[in-house]
């Protein structure tokens, strides 16, 4: 009578409660689903273009010290076999394993450099649509499409020029290299041109001054790339190939800093991937 009853809890009692409360846990789970909507990444334009832009500068220094120190036989042989202290930039992005770099680095400069021709495309029909001359707003047109196709075939020219050295197809390389300088000084020109196109109506294109004195500065190497280059094959001078180089150096050096002009004009753009509002899979 005086001791406590132990009340004992059947076991299968328990085993339904804990079924019960599984259940209960499957009941009330949910399954969240991803839709991916809103800003999934962004990068600062500036970022973007100056990393690609830099990297020819660097692999061509690289090419160009390695080359002078381990090769400087191989790289200053010239045409005539006269004296030379500057290679050419054909001479030391055409060696092994120099050439890889430079191949490397090109490939993943190509993609930015189609980007920024397609920005300046709608960057410059953005500035034409303010424009009400009928005259003037064809030319900036026109100029604006020249700009975009030249780019284009710019950049092929490089591509090939990259991957067809003079080592293994002078003929090709050369003709090639042509067609790079002959795109790329008109297209310094159409965009210096239609960077200042009715002025009095809409603001210049920010750079444009940097761009006439980037053109001048390539029109000028240019010329003396001729002069030296002939000097060189017809006459066989000394140093005349060393002049060629410094010249085609300043040329690809004006060329540079013609496309690394995007981060001024268009300096706090971002390039983002968002889902645009309304759309679902």
């Amino acid at each position: 009578m005086g001791n406590d009853a132990q009340v004992e809890i059947p076991t299968h009692s328990k085993e339904q409660d804990k079924s019960h409360t599984k259940e209960s846990c499957i009941v009330d789970r949910t399954i969240k689903t991803l839709n991916y909507k809103g800003l999934l990444w962004s990068c600062s334009l500036r970022r973007i273009c100056l990393s690609a832009l830099w990297l020819p500068l660097g692999a061509l220094v690289f090419c160009y010290v390695t080359a002078s120190i381990f090769q400087a036989d191989d790289i200053h042989e010239t045409h005539c076999r006269v004296y030379n202290v500057v290679p050419s930039i054909s001479a030391i992005t055409g060696i092994s394993p120099q050439r890889y770099v430079w191949r490397i680095c090109i490939a993943y400069h190509l993609g930015p450099r189609l980007l920024i021709g397609s920005l300046y495309y709608n960057y410059h029909k953005e500035r034409t649509s303010y424009i009400f001359e009928d005259k003037v707003r064809n030319l900036a047109i026109n100029l604006g499409e020249a700009c975009y196709w030249l780019n284009l075939i710019e950049l092929l020219a490089l591509t090939g020029v990259t991957y067809v050295s003079n080592r293994e197809n002078y003929f090709v390389h050369e003709k090639i290299f042509i067609i790079f300088m002959v795109t790329s000084l008109l297209h310094m020109l159409c965009r210096a041109r239609v960077g200042c196109l009715a002025s009095d109506v809409v603001e210049p294109v920010k750079t444009n001054k940097l761009v006439w004195i980037l053109f001048f500065v390539a029109i000028c190497a240019t010329i003396g790339l001729i002069v030296f280059f002939l000097r060189h094959r017809l006459l066989c001078r000394p140093l005349a190939f060393t002049w060629f180089s410094i010249c085609e150096y300043i040329l690809a050096t004006a060329n540079m800093a013609f496309h690394a002009l995007i981060v001024q004009d268009l300096p706090v753009h971002e390039l983002q991937v968002v889902c645009p509002t309304g759309k679902t899979n």
